[in-house]
């Protein structure tokens, strides 16, 4: 089968980089991501209510300040500073009252004070609230006046118009992936609905004869397909669509039958299984055959035969076969083109500065990921390796906080050295 060609309005370029026989560094290979991926997927009005994960196509800017008006911050009694001596304190004539969604509708009168709620707007010409604690409220000749006691601030107690936020104010940039805190401050200036990108879709497909879906019955010689459940769970964790096409039998014929017909209905494939240089490994021969294949073997440890390439603008990403390295391999660089795809701007993990409570060598000339969990150890807290490193352990990943990323010039860990620890959380994939 010959290779797709792209269409003349293809969203992704299809020149082929130069491959180097010689495994990618890391940084090499995210250098290639990201200068090869970018938004491909169309944009909608989405209802503020459901917007909550979804990547923004356009910034939220305020029309307004917020709040819109000067309001109090509690309540009592609102007052203008310049009728109040803070040496002696001053009593006022109540002269009206203004509640939450109520504004003082009376005429203000010099000397007097407006009996007021928390959040009503402050009336023009008032600029201080007392709270209604500290005030004494007494009855003469038929009116009410307030005593307010000395010591109070001009300006006390109010909250100011546009505190929160000032008129053009960008409050979530276009490309940020919506929260809910950034839900709030959407509807905070009045909109219904935001503007963001379609989902992706992305296929699923696992590789290789020994592999048996979950549910069916055990036979020896054969394993259970990990990989499809978690990458589904991994993938609906960026907001994209996940849809499971299934496991191929180890032949030239439905890889590449598989990915053709894939590619014509999936914005991306991920692929596990099948990634390296075995006889019966299809994966990259297939991308190649249909597409063009622009990354291979990076230089790390776990998930060394990772491939991403293209069919026409269908995006293809090759997983190795075991679980450690699928997850791996996720995470720092399917999950940050699947964002970028999606609209998003590429997630950069923070790596955090904590002591090793090991001690551990390393080959030089290439980056590893070694799974870890916190603890603590005299009142500090400390990083301690996951003992084996086998990349078909799924109970590491179960039983880890997190990576502890090593560089290539590395070769030796030793107790008390500060590491760079990545928590999942910085994944959105939460806390054991």
């Amino acid at each position: 089968m010959t290779a797709k060609s792209a269409k003349p309005d293809s969203k992704l370029i299809d020149d082929c980089f130069i491959l180097d026989k010689d495994r990618l560094p890391h940084q090499a290979a995210i250098g290639i991501l990201k200068a090869r991926v970018h938004s491909i997927t169309g944009t909608e009005q989405v209802p503020l209510a459901e917007a909550c994960g979804r990547f923004l196509a356009e910034p939220i800017v305020s029309p307004r300040p917020i709040p819109a008006h000067d309001n109090a911050a509690v309540d009592g009694y609102a007052f203008a500073s310049s009728d109040y001596d803070a040496a002696k304190g001053a009593a006022f004539r109540v002269i009206g009252e203004a509640a939450a969604g109520h504004p003082f509708q009376g005429s203000l009168l010099s000397g007097g004070a407006v009996r007021i709620f928390t959040g009503a707007v402050v009336p023009a010409g008032l600029d201080t609230v007392a709270m209604q604690e500290d005030v004494r409220v007494e009855e003469r000749e038929g009116a009410r006046w307030a005593a307010v006691p000395p010591g109070l601030k001009a300006g006390a107690n109010r909250r100011l118009a546009g505190e929160d936020t000032q008129p053009g104010e960008t409050l979530v940039a276009a490309g940020a992936r919506l929260r809910p805190q950034d839900i709030a401050s959407a509807a905070a200036t009045g909109l219904g609905a935001v503007h963001c990108h379609a989902p992706l879709k992305v296929a699923v497909l696992s590789t290789g004869d020994e592999i048996l879906r979950p549910g069916e019955a055990f036979v020896n010689g054969k394993v259970y397909d990990a990989n499809a459940p978690m990458l589904h769970g991994l993938i609906r964790a960026t907001g994209a669509e996940a849809v499971d096409l299934g496991v191929l039998p180890d032949t030239r014929e439905s890889v590449v039958g598989a990915l053709s017909e894939a590619s014509d209905n999936f914005n991306v494939i991920v692929i596990s299984g099948g990634a390296s240089q075995g006889q019966e490994d299809h994966v990259v021969a297939s991308i190649d055959a249909l597409g063009k294949r622009h990354l291979w073997q990076i230089a790390i440890k776990p998930g060394r035969p990772m491939s991403f390439g293209q069919i026409g603008d269908c995006v293809v990403l090759g997983l190795p076969g075991n679980p450690v390295a699928v997850f791996v391999c996720f995470l720092m660089y399917v999950r940050p083109v699947l964002t970028r795809l999606a609209g998003g701007v590429w997630p950069e993990p923070t790596r955090f500065p904590v002591p090793a409570a090991f001690t551990q060598r390393k080959k030089l000339g290439r980056r590893e990921f070694w799974r870890a969990k916190l603890i603590r150890k005299d009142s500090r807290l400390l990083v301690d390796k996951f003992a084996r490193d086998g990349s078909g352990l799924i109970s590491s990943l179960r039983e880890a906080d997190g990576f502890i990323e090593v560089a290539e010039d590395v070769d030796e860990i030793r107790i008390g050295d500060v590491v760079e620890f990545i928590p999942f959380s910085e994944f959105g994939l939460g806390h054991r």
